[in-house]
């Protein structure tokens, strides 16, 4: 298989690598005193929450669209406006998503490739106007 054909889903070992890629965001999550501010917009069982970004993750990165397949399409601006995401939220879930990839990733291009669309999505989700 060459590379153009190899997704990242693929690369970062299939269900079991973006599981696992899941885990470690939530668990980050769960215990940066950094992430306090975006934790607390989730419940305090986040396994519906880990299951979902699985989901999610699983089609964007080229697997199965297992989201899409359950619930529709993403529409993940319109699903988080019950939320207050600002750019404090935006900044505390993309710490716990590097350091997620960094941990379960062990290829830096991959991990670089991964980062600026990741970024960009993380950005996009803010619904918040920030304070002049």
């Amino acid at each position: 298989m060459s590379d153009e054909t190899t997704t990242p889903y693929q690369l970062i070992g299939g269900e079991a690598g973006v599981r696992r890629l899941v885990k470690k965001f939530y668990e980050t999550m769960d215990t940066l005193p950094e992430a306090y501010g975006i934790r607390k917009l989730h419940p305090q069982d986040i396994s519906g929450s880990e299951e979902k970004l699985f989901m999610y993750l699983s089609g964007y990165l080229g697997g199965p669209n297992l989201f899409i397949e359950k619930f529709g399409h993403p529409r993940l601006r319109s699903r988080h406006l019950p939320f207050a995401i600002g750019t404090a939220e935006r900044d505390q879930w993309l710490l716990c998503f590097r350091q997620a990839i960094d941990e379960v990733i062990d290829s830096a291009p991959l991990r670089e490739a991964l980062w600026k669309p990741i970024a960009d999505l993380a950005d996009f989700m803010r619904n918040q106007a920030e304070p002049n």
